[in-house]
Order: C-alpha cells, then structure tokens, then sequence
C-alpha cells in the first residue's frame, strides 16, 4: 500500500523532513510487533538520538507525575516544634475538598506562608517517562515583569507521562487484550510505544488526556538524549490534533494507517 500525505508519497514526505531538520542519528532498533503504528513506519526512524539538552518538542524525559485521579490532601499547619523558631512547625495532613473552606490557623511560619485564598496540597507521585508536547512559548523580557511575582511568567513545559503496560511484580500494568487495541491506534487518549530506555518495562502506554506542565528546569525535568524523529512528530501531532478536537480527519496519513491496523483480527 502506497500513502500519500498532501499530495506527495509518504517517502518523499520523508525526505522533506530529513531536508528540513538536517540529517538525524538513528535511535537503537526495537521490536516493534508488525500490528503497531512504529512497525508501518520504520522503527528505527521513530526514536532518534540528539545529544544536546534542549526542551525540545517531542523530546523523551523523566519527570515526577502526580497520580491524577486522587484525592488532593491539603496540609495545615498546628503548631511550632519551638515558639521562637520560625523556620520549623508541626502540621497534618486531611482531606482537601474543594465544596468546603480550608482555614488555616493564625500561625506565622517562614517555611509555610499563609496566604488568602491559598491553600497547601499534598500529592503522591511517581518519577515516569515523559515527552514533551510543547516547549512552552518565548521569554517574556525583564522589563515587562517588574515588580510582578515570579510565578507570573515562570517558564514551564508541557508534558504527557508514560505509564509502563507489562503486567509484573507489583506493577499493576494493563490487561493484555486493552494494550492490543492500543496498538491498533483505536483510542484518542491512548498511544502505544516502546521506549529506548534501560527499564524492566517493555511497553509503555502515554496518556494524552493527562498533558500537564511542569517547571521548565533540570530541577524538575531529567533530559533524556532520545526525541521522537521529524517523521515521528508529523505522526504525533495528528494524534493530538485528535484528541484536542474529538475527530481524526478522513486524509490524515494516521488516519490510513488506522484504518489498516483496525482490519488486523484481534489476539484477545
């Protein structure tokens, strides 16, 4: 099958980009099974190699990912461990909801500043894989911050986690039958990878419904020297282009290697 993007064939397409970002290093060979979306396009040309430390789009990274669909817990401060040490305070955790007002004790503590409207949360969070979406925009000059807070203007990324999908030891992973469709490309919010990276998990699934931002620093980012290719990204962004507006259009390449994929009889 021959497919054709804008008029042209999909290896001119290829080329296109290889013109247009300059020649790329290949990423290692993974075994990407013949019913996934890599293995249609080559999967050495999926994830490639760039050394540099960039936050760029489409880069590989690690990052601390809150678990989305908890509870928040806010954190109150009860007291100080000495009254004249400002620095250090006794506190507890409860359960933060948003139908019911948080008050806060009248507790001057430098370490936990109170204030109005504000309120201290508590998540759990676990280091993952994560690319990112986007780089974040420009920077804002000096002059048109001062006197303003930082976090104002603070710069940050945007990212989508990876969640491992082999089921073993205590990772929960997913069902084997739901990892298959997702290969398949049959669910907007999630896509199916293998990610070159020492790790005990094979696949790995990204949640595009859980795009967040995180502080753009190595503080809180971990580079990777892995991004996905110019090829991979023109792939990946009619992917979020789907889950952004609901639809895949009709002449969107993804959409053709969908439709194929589809027609492949499930395993499970």
């Amino acid at each position: 099958m021959r497919l054709w993007v804008r008029g042209y064939p999909l290896e001119n397409i290829k080329h296109l980009f290889l013109t247009t970002y300059g020649n790329q290093k290949r990423g290692p060979t993974l075994d990407y099974p013949d019913d996934s979306l890599q293995s249609m396009i080559s999967p050495d040309e999926w994830w490639v190699v760039d050394e540099s430390r960039s936050f760029d789009r489409g880069r590989l990274i690690w990052a601390f990912i809150p678990h989305v669909d908890q509870n928040p817990y806010t954190l109150i401060p009860t007291g100080r461990k000495e009254p004249t040490v400002h620095k250090e305070a006794t506190v507890k955790i409860s359960p933060l909801n948003i139908r019911q007002i948080t008050r806060y004790p009248q507790l001057p503590v430098a370490a936990l500043p109170q204030i109005d409207k504000e309120v201290f949360t508590v998540y759990r969070a676990k280091k993952r894989p994560a690319i990112i979406i986007s780089s974040g925009g420009t920077s804002v000059e000096d002059a048109l911050k001062r006197g303003k807070p930082k976090s104002h203007y603070a710069p940050t990324i945007l990212v989508a986690p990876f969640y491992g999908g082999d089921q073993e030891g205590q990772r929960a992973g997913f069902l084997a039958a739901f990892t298959e469709r997702v290969r398949r490309c049959e669910y907007p919010q999630f896509m199916w990878d293998m990610l070159p990276l020492d790790s005990s998990t094979k696949e790995s699934v990204v949640r595009l419904d859980h795009i967040q931002p995180i502080g753009r620093s190595e503080d809180s980012v971990e580079i990777t020297k892995y991004r996905l290719s110019s090829t991979a990204l023109f792939f990946f962004d009619e992917w979020l282009e789907w889950i952004v507006t609901g639809q895949l259009r009709a002449e969107s390449i993804l959409g053709e290697y969908r439709e194929e994929l589809l027609k492949i009889p499930y395993c499970h």
